[in-house]
């Protein structure tokens, strides 16, 4: 367990969520704790034993909402949620994925009984003699059986006693005995009570665009699929609408997974987009549609291997391994590139070389940089798949992802790949091209030209700095620096918030209003954003129902706004908040606040931050809610935080009623009476349960309305004394006007006082989060503190999981090469192209003005691996030229650093070209694309532009310190030879 939440309403219901950590085996958790609910149920009160406490699994917020409709007047809203009760919810609930399918509010059938307390008065009855004649008559017996066992003279039958058992109708209700009166008269419940099949609350209404309906909410179950359930929901209400009587629909106005299939869907034309855009660029610099279809043709060989891989671990198709196959696409296209350039570039400098020989010839020189390559990839991705927690489960899709396809891009690239080079590709030199095919090639005769400038213009930085070697030093602390002072100033979030095409709206109203008075607020509301807002679908309103709290409140409720598909309108989530929250300001007598959703479903009930303002002194509610005001008042001062307010309000006008116990026993009156009398007074009491549909369902005693309007009602109603007099209750309990909250709640056990809201313009979830915590430190002693829940506690903990990943992947790609290349500082030329990418996509960041998340840390992953992959390509051949040509340290990185500038480029550029459809997404799921594939562009620009002039220099300072080094050493050990020779 993590933490854990309850809330306490004044309706009498307790509801208490409990939240593990992400690995955690949901049957386990679930049964652990049943247990301790089991514990401590012998504890609680009778009231609460008879009705039972139900423990379940499934996520904190809503998955979809199915609102049963009517076409005309022929159901009213009673119908429509039983009828939802008894039909619907049930088949839904056995769905596999599926955690909870219930009406909200929890409505369902319940036998009503509205007793008239005047008539009660005339008859010398009282609430609790009712309530005591319901029980007797509408009960469960076993009566026994005739003829069993044991008997004196055995029977050659036996027969069980079968009785009514509880009732199943208003009828029988309507005519239990109460009294049989001397003359042979009886007196039946219906002479003093109104008796009819109502719900079993009525502080909880729903509507679709103000048509009433029955508002079924539906949880999945911890780590379901959503898509899958949500087929499966809307599989199943298209079977169970054949069995609806005529005049009853559904619609389904709240689909989140509608978000996750347009994002998918997004996705999957950003890959084709991507796959498009690498293949023209290799075309480019291949000029050969025979090399562009060698190269191109890995990818689909790479992309049905690691959906195999995917497969085989037991991985999902998500956005993050989507954006990984996306990213993939540039990387496993890497190593074919290098190969069949390598092909090319024999060919061509030989005419006598064949496909085949040049392939042999390519292999021998880039095998160890390929293999080089793929480990280095494999280094820097493999270690975050073992990080924990819910960053780390996400790391993990995205790395491993990578991580597959890299290992099978290697593969490919050592065997398919030369392979369909030598039998595919062609030694140009030796063909003759008529005028028609050489006018063709004009354009790529031009850009080879310019090229060749362009080179020799990298050549002569190159060669500037391998002269001037005191500038890569300069450069490289210069770059790293820049680098984290720029990151230290991004904003922070764990996720980016996404325009999910729905809007959730929290709507309050003066502590105390009924809710009809909030009714009345929703239907202005929602008739305003339909008329005034275009591109809306829905208009969910639930008034009574607060979704902050999870619980009943009458001055509360909530909206939920689904908008059109993304194509068809213009207007984003972001606006459509700021426009509820500006409707909802000019409808008089009430407020609305507005969120966008989460980033991650089921992570907490809306976007923004939740919090809890624990108090481990254990205070009342009245101390916890000055607390509350004061840091109120403070967050909403802070620039960081764009609004900031609790739910606690302890200024709710109530009535305590104090019994005069003295007067209580000295009269003779039963305290249990009284407590039936005074609850089924001003509200429902339960009595017990009645049979219909198979079913069980409650039976409550109220009185009539006209008899719980005002405190003074109270003299109205009767317990009966110990000589048998009827005593008027106002005799013995006396109600005094006092301010209490609606809600309490709890925070790991502590008394708490829950804060939402969410960032200001222009900063981030995390930089408000920070926020938060300074204001409760700087305001409060160390009595208080800041508890979080959803994704503000995933944020607050996930401490230095990036960096850690980031400096884990550095070492352990400086380790593999030190095992190559057996030294300990030739790594250090290959790792010092990683500070230019970090410069890169940092400024990338900060230029779009993005914030740092998971998936920026994904990004930097991302350029950390291939920048090591293109250094390494230059170190590789530079030491190939230094061992096998013999040239000297300086000569090998100029001839390295000509030969690999274009493959460089040409590889950099195809993984541009292929992120960036990320990089310039728009529609579902943008601003996760967006942030993913903006800091892989500009770091991958930064690697081209500044690393591969910065490497070769690097290398030869390196060497050069290496070669120093070794002699020294050696003429070191040269002389104390010399020294034990003389001695």
């Amino acid at each position: 367990m993590i933490y854990l939440t309850s809330s306490s309403s004044d309706s009498g219901q307790m509801s208490m969520s409990v939240y593990f950590k992400i690995g955690t085996n949901p049957q386990t958790a679930q049964i652990n704790v049943n247990n301790r609910v089991q514990q401590a149920l012998s504890k609680l009160p009778s009231e609460v034993q008879s009705q039972g406490v139900t423990v379940e699994q499934r996520a904190s917020s809503v998955l979809m909402f199915v609102a049963v409709t009517s076409a005309s007047d022929a159901y009213d809203s009673l119908y429509l949620t039983n009828y939802a009760n008894i039909n619907i919810t049930d088949a839904l609930k056995q769905l596999p994925g599926v955690g909870q399918a219930e009406v909200l509010g929890s409505q369902e059938f319940a036998m009503r009984v509205w007793l008239d307390p005047d008539k009660l008065a005339q008859y010398d009855l009282t609430p609790a003699e009712v309530a005591s004649a319901i029980r007797a008559q509408n009960a469960v017996v076993a009566a026994g059986k005739i003829g069993a066992e044991p008997q004196s003279d055995p029977s050659p039958y036996t027969y069980t006693i079968t009785t009514e058992g509880r009732f199943s109708s208003a009828a029988q209700f309507r005519n239990i005995l109460l009294r049989t009166n001397p003359d042979g008269s009886s007196l039946r419940l219906s002479d003093v009570a109104r008796v009819e099949l109502g719900k079993n609350t009525y502080g909880i209404q729903g509507y679709v665009n103000n048509k009433p309906i029955a508002p079924i909410a539906i949880y999945l179950q911890p780590g379901a699929n959503a898509l899958d359930v949500a087929r499966e929901v809307k599989s199943e209400m298209a079977t169970l609408k054949k069995r609806f009587p005529p005049g009853l629909d559904y619609e389904i106005p709240y689909d989140t997974t509608l978000f996750i299939d347009a994002s998918v869907q997004s996705v999957e034309h950003t890959f084709i987009e991507a796959l498009l855009l690498v293949a023209v660029i290799v075309f480019v610099f291949l000029q050969s549609w025979r090399s562009t279809l060698v190269a191109m043709s890995v990818v689909p060989i790479s992309v049905v291997g690691t959906f195999a891989g995917m497969y085989l671990l037991d991985f999902s198709i998500n956005l993050l391994s989507l954006f990984g196959m996306i990213l993939a696409i540039g990387i496993v296209v890497d190593d074919a590139i290098v190969v069949i350039e390598n092909v090319e570039r024999i060919m061509q400098e030989d005419e006598e070389a064949t496909p085949f020989s040049a392939a042999l010839e390519a292999m021998k020189e880039v095998s160890g940089a390929v293999i080089a390559t793929s480990f280095i990839m494999t280094a820097v991705f493999v270690p975050v798949g073992f990080m924990g927690g819910l960053t780390g489960q996400m790391y993990q899709q995205f790395a491993i992802t990578i991580a597959i396809s890299v290992a099978i891009s290697a593969l490919v690239a050592l065997s398919f790949t030369p392979a369909i080079s030598a039998i595919f590709l062609q030694n140009h030199q030796r063909i003759r091209e008529s005028k028609l095919i050489r006018a063709i090639k004009k354009p790529f005769v031009w850009f080879n030209k310019g090229f060749e400038k362009v080179t020799d213009l990298f050549m002569a930085i190159t060669n500037f700095l391998i002269h001037q070697l005191w500038l890569v030093v300069v450069g490289l602390v210069g770059v790293g620096v820049l680098s984290w002072m720029i990151y230290a100033q991004l904003p922070s979030g764990l996720l980016p918030t996404e325009d999910q095409g729905v809007a959730l709206a929290s709507v309050t109203l003066p502590a105390g209003a009924s809710v009809s008075r909030t009714d009345a607020y929703i239907q202005e509301l929602s008739t305003r954003l339909r008329e005034e807002v275009p591109g809306i679908n829905y208009v969910v309103g639930i008034p009574g129902f607060d979704i902050l709290s999870s619980s009943a409140n009458t001055a509360k409720g909530t909206v939920f706004v689904t908008m059109k598909p993304w194509s068809q309108r213009s207007v984003t989530a972001d606006q459509l908040i700021g426009k509820i929250m500006q409707i909802g300001a000019q409808i008089q007598g009430g407020q609305t606040m507005a969120f966008n959703m989460p980033p991650i479903q089921g992570l907490s009930p809306t976007g923004g931050f939740t919090g809890y303002l624990q108090s481990y002194g254990g205070d009342s509610p009245q101390q916890l809610a000055a607390a509350a005001g004061k840091i109120m008042q403070a967050a909403n001062q802070r620039p960081e935080i764009g609004q900031a307010f609790s739910t606690l309000d302890v200024n709710v006008p109530v009535y305590r009623a104090t019994v005069d116990t003295d007067k209580v026993r000295s009269l003779g009156v039963d305290i249990s009476d009284l407590n039936t009398t005074l609850a089924s007074t001003f509200g429902s009491a339960f009595v017990n349960y009645f049979t219909r549909s198979s079913r069980n369902f409650q039976v409550y005693l109220q009185s009539e309305d006209d008899f719980r309007r005002n405190p003074e009602d109270i003299s109205k109603v009767y317990v009966r004394g110990g000589d048998g007099q009827r005593i008027p209750l106002s005799e013995l309990v006396t109600l005094t006007r006092e301010n209490a909250p609606t809600v309490l709640q709890r925070y790991n056990v502590y008394p708490a006082a829950q804060f939402a809201g969410g960032p200001a313009p222009g900063y981030s979830s995390g930089q408000a989060v920070q926020a938060m915590q300074e204001v409760v430190a700087q305001t409060l002693g160390s009595d208080y503190a800041m508890g979080w829940s959803g994704e503000a506690y995933q944020q607050a903990n996930v401490g230095t999981a990036a960096t850690l990943a980031l400096s884990f992947g550095v070492v352990m790609m400086f380790l593999i090469l030190a095992a190559q290349y057996e030294s300990w500082t030739l790594p250090l030329a290959v790792v010092s192209a990683v500070p230019f990418a970090f410069i890169g996509a940092i400024l990338a960041v900060q230029l779009a003005g993005l914030s740092t998340s998971v998936y920026l840390q994904v990004g930097l992953l991302v350029v950390v691996g291939l920048a090591a992959k293109n250094a390494i390509l230059i170190v590789e051949f530079a030491e190939q030229q230094r061992k096998h040509a013999g040239l000297s340290v300086i000569e090998a990185a100029k001839v390295a650093a000509r030969q690999r500038f274009r493959p460089i480029v040409m590889t950099s550029l195809a993984f541009i070209g292929g992120t960036l459809p990320l990089a310039l997404a728009s529609g579902a799921s943008a601003a996760s694309r967006q942030q993913i594939g903006t800091p892989v562009v500009g770091g991958m620009i930064s690697i081209t532009v500044l690393a591969t002039v910065f490497v070769p220099a690097a290398y030869v300072l390196i060497m050069r310190v290496t070669l120093w080094l070794s002699a020294k050493l050696k003429r070191r050990h040269e002389g104390s030879d010399a020294d034990g020779q003389r001695s």
